[in-house]
Formats: structure tokens, sequence, C-alpha cells
């Protein structure tokens, strides 16, 4: 059911949804990884990593808000369940404590994995919808540079 009508072809919109759910999935899997990664990491640069951690998990857990929204306004209803979430979510998360500078690695590692779909889905949309486009264009320059940041920790 839905009670939303798109404005978007029924084959457009299955790929805008699959993009958006997709796009979904990732960002409260990264801001849970964040959040993992923040509660654990130790050593001499913990409170500025700490710090930067917290700004990963504002951003994704905002870019999700807006993707779920944006679904919502094309009929698609989004699914950030933990079981959903736990089921499609492609990204390492470690366990335990973690050193200052494999906190550094994970979080580029995971930005980079993530920032890769997204710029597959960018192009997945440029036909279909480019107001779906330009979200994700917009929430993927965000991430690139939470990753230079990161980066730059371990240059």
């Amino acid at each position: 059911m839905s009670v939303v009508k798109s404005p978007l072809t029924e084959q457009d919109l299955k790929v805008v949804g699959n993009a958006l759910q997709g796009a979904l999935i990732d960002l409260v899997d990264l801001s849970l990884v964040a959040k993992q990664v923040h509660w654990n990491v130790v050593g001499p640069r913990f409170r500025s990593i700490h710090l930067q951690l917290d700004e990963v998990v504002a951003s994704a857990r905002l870019h999700a808000d807006t993707v779920a929204e944006r679904a919502s306004a094309l009929g698609v209803s989004p699914d950030g369940r933990a079981d959903t979430v736990s089921k499609a979510g492609g990204l390492d998360v470690h366990d335990g404590w973690i050193k200052d500078a494999d906190a550094v690695r994970v979080m580029v590692a995971a930005l980079g994995a993530v920032i890769g779909r997204m710029r597959e889905r960018i192009e997945d949309t440029d036909q279909s919808d480019r107001v779906s486009q330009d979200v994700l264009i917009g929430l993927t320059g965000d991430l690139e540079k939470h990753r230079w940041m990161f980066e730059a920790e371990n240059a």
C-alpha cells in the first residue's frame, strides 16, 4: 500500500527506491559503526577522534532522515529497522577497545565503502530522478569531507 502518489514512472521509482533504500541502510550502518568506535577508542588522540566520530554520527543520522523522507515523498516506504540494517549492511563493526590510529583506519575504510556505493547510486539515478540524485550528491560530498579529515589524521 502506498498513500503517496509518486511523480515518477514505475520503472524510475524502482531504480530510485532501491538507491534511496540502499543509501538509508548505509547511513544507519555508518552511524552505528562510528558510534561503536566512538565508545571504544583509546590512545593519545582519544579526545579529538572521539569528537570527530560524533560529527560523523550526527551527519549520517541527518542524511539518513533526509533520504528516508525523500523516499516517503516519492511513495516508497523507507526501512531503517535494526534487522534490515543488520542483514543488508556491509560495514565491519569493530569489537572491543580500539587504538586511535586503528580507529582512524576503520573509519577511512567504512567511509570509503559507503562513498563508493553512494557514487554508484548517483550514477543509477541520473536519468530516473535528478532531485533524489541531488540528495545523494550532497550527502556524498559531506561523507567525502569526513573521509578526508580522517585520512589526514594518519598522514
